[in-house]
């Protein structure tokens, strides 16, 4: 199983260009990021030093987000909102075109607040078309788009807050490449079971975050078991990227010390299921 790290989430003690290089220090070869310029559609020479600084740390980026507004004053999305359907529309193109750019293959949809005054089933009748518009564009360079549940204690106008909510809107979609974000932190606080969630729909995820909860501090600190849950994970023959999306306590390098002994761990059960596989084929 492999791991990045979300560059939006840590080593933010940094300026966003030296972040890639850090979390090559610190023995990662992939990264993802939140969208991270101020608009939909940032300047040639922004996008430029971005790449630039990815390519040169020499890691991979493995997942990015749509442009989702401005996520620190409390916006979480712009998928599914009429008044900002103009702007999620003119970022669909660059953020493809930057994904591309550095063989990005997942991109994240946040589905956007409830807005005042606008019924749920018209946010709902936007949401199916932008998201089926950012899905044709993604198929142009062989990307997935997904969509992600988060918990209604921190994002209560969020209307997204469960897997089977997530669900039903990629099955109105219908496209093969619009798959689920299974964010373990969200779903977990929202009640939902991870290993019956994993053995029901792990099929469908089309990338995983992890943090542990409720703090969403790093795995460890928390409540859910995430060498159980991440070994289900692999034996139900998940095989992209975990980001680890949690809130460091302290300086990001000296948050992973308890990464080698699971990845070890789950390297084991990979082995010995494929070993199983090859005694069957």
């Amino acid at each position: 199983m492999r791991f990045d790290v979300n560059l939006s989430i840590l080593f933010t003690e940094l300026p966003l260009l030296e972040r890639p290089a850090a979390a090559a220090a610190a023995g990662f070869d992939a990264v993802e990021l939140w969208w991270p310029f101020d608009g939909p559609a940032p300047a040639d020479r922004e996008l430029d030093a971005l790449v630039r600084a990815i390519r040169d740390a020499g890691v991979r980026l493995v997942g990015l987000n749509f442009d989702a507004g401005d996520m620190a004053a409390g916006d979480r999305g712009l998928l599914s909102r009429p008044g900002d359907a103009a702007r999620f529309r003119d970022n669909i193109d660059v953020a493809v075109g930057l994904a591309e750019s550095l063989g990005c293959t997942v991109l994240n949809a946040l589905y956007g607040n409830a807005e005042p005054g606008v019924a749920p089933e018209t946010q709902r009748a936007v949401a199916i078309e932008n998201l089926s518009l950012a899905a044709k564009a993604a198929e142009r360079i062989g990307a997935t788009v997904v969509v992600e549940a988060l918990n209604s204690y921190e994002s209560p106008a969020y209307p997204v807050t469960s897997s089977a909510a997530a669900f039903e809107l990629i099955d109105r979609v219908a496209a093969p490449n619009v798959a689920f974000l299974a964010d373990f932190y969200h779903l977990y606080r929202m009640g939902e079971d991870p290993f019956a969630l994993i053995e029901r729909d792990a099929h469908r995820f089309g990338h995983v975050q992890i943090a542990d909860a409720p703090g969403r501090g790093r795995p460890g600190t928390g409540e859910i078991p995430y060498d159980r849950v991440l070994a289900a994970l692999a034996a139900r023959g998940y095989r992209g990227h975990v980001g680890l999306e949690f809130k460091p306590g302290g300086p990001s390098a000296a948050e992973f010390g308890w990464l080698p002994a699971l990845r070890g761990h789950l390297a084991a059960i990979e082995d010995r299921l494929s070993g199983v596989t090859k005694e069957t084929a």
